[in-house]
């Protein structure tokens, strides 16, 4: 069952059978361009933020024992600004080094953007588990440590940033987590919320749609979680969504292949893409989500090598993802999917 409004509005004067989905990925909408590669050392569980037309790009592992295990410090800017990709290219986008994150440095933290600062916190340097968090600041390039986190030292956290406030939850302390904390920066205050429902997890992706967050995916004790849910900054409440996975009887989620863990999601216009990840294997498989049904379809899948734990960056506009890993294989390349191609045609 395909569920294409987006794409309905659109291109209303194209027959229905176009955007149905198939087997093949020949027949799937969509599209992926190369661009520009990283200008940093490759690497994997690096932490992302988008601030407008820049993504940010934090830390991560590139896989040695080198330097402080291997864990790295860096910080990089992405400028998203330019036209969305109808053509491989490898010009398009550029990257900016900026000031080096000064605590220790880290793999597997989580970062969010609040207003026009980020910010950047938890984490893994292969022995010991963090619970620093730290304020960036792009207009003045500075870095700035802020409170502690509350809860337990840890890594694999999701988080986001929605309506002046930031969002961290879940994790993995030698535990798997599911407590939640709100981050109030005009007060510079920590306070811990309700707890995200259904499962705990670790390395849940999340995303915003109209000023709602969205959490989906992760682990929890050897096992891909399959509830979804959603989260009203209103009255900070938790609402579950359908799941991920075939557990209805109906028909929609028949072909449902979401669950994973270290997945990358980004937001085009109102809907989001989950790509890459891991359950079980490596994952190149993309899937867009429909926020006015809660419904799932399966999209052009990732273009590039398969792979977790990479970033994603997003204007609203354009989806990036960048670095990664597969085994013992760290990357540089980044892609950009264009969701309004199907069949080389662009609408």
């Amino acid at each position: 069952m395909t569920h294409k409004s987006l794409f309905a509005l659109l291109i209303a004067s194209v027959p229905l059978f176009l955007v149905s989905c198939s087997s093949s990925d020949d027949d799937l909408i969509g599209e992926w361009f190369r661009v520009s590669d990283f200008d940093g050392v490759a690497r994997s569980d690096a932490s992302s933020f988008s601030i407008g037309n820049k993504g940010y790009l934090v830390g991560g592992y590139d896989g040695s024992n080198k330097g402080n295990n291997g864990r790295l410090s860096d910080t990089w800017e992405f400028n998203m600004e330019g036209n969305m990709s109808t053509e491989a290219s490898t010009t398009m986008g550029s990257w900016t080094q900026k000031a080096d994150f000064p605590g220790k440095a880290r793999n597997s933290a989580t970062a969010f953007a609040v207003g026009s600062k980020g910010y950047y916190g938890t984490g893994y340097d292969g022995e010991d588990k963090y619970k620093d968090f730290w304020e960036y600041d792009p207009s003045s390039n500075t870095w700035k440590q802020i409170d502690d986190f509350p809860g337990t030292a840890r890594y694999g956290c999701f988080s986001f940033g929605i309506n002046n406030a930031g969002y961290v939850g879940g994790g993995y302390d030698d535990n798997y987590l599911k407590d939640t904390y709100k981050y109030t920066p005009s007060t510079s205050k920590w306070t811990q919320i309700v707890s995200i429902g259904g499962s705990k997890r670790m390395y849940g992706s999340t995303f915003i749609i109209d000023n709602i967050a969205y959490v989906v995916g992760g682990i929890n004790n050897g096992t891909y979680v399959n509830d979804f849910w959603k989260f009203t900054p209103s009255n900070e409440s938790w609402t579950q969504l359908r799941d991920v996975s075939d557990t209805s009887d109906d028909s929609y989620d028949d072909d449902y292949a979401i669950i994973r863990a270290s997945a990358s999601v980004f937001v085009i216009d109102g809907h989001a893409f989950i790509t890459c990840g891991e359950s079980g294997s490596i994952r190149s498989d993309t899937w867009e989500y429909f926020p006015a049904t809660d419904l799932w379809d399966n999209v052009a899948k990732f273009k590039g090598t398969a792979r977790s734990t990479a970033v994603a960056f997003s204007n609203g506009k354009r989806g990036f993802v960048a670095t990664g890993k597969s085994s013992s294989y760290r990357f540089d390349d980044i892609w950009e999917f264009n969701p309004y191609i199907y069949d080389s045609e662009t609408y």
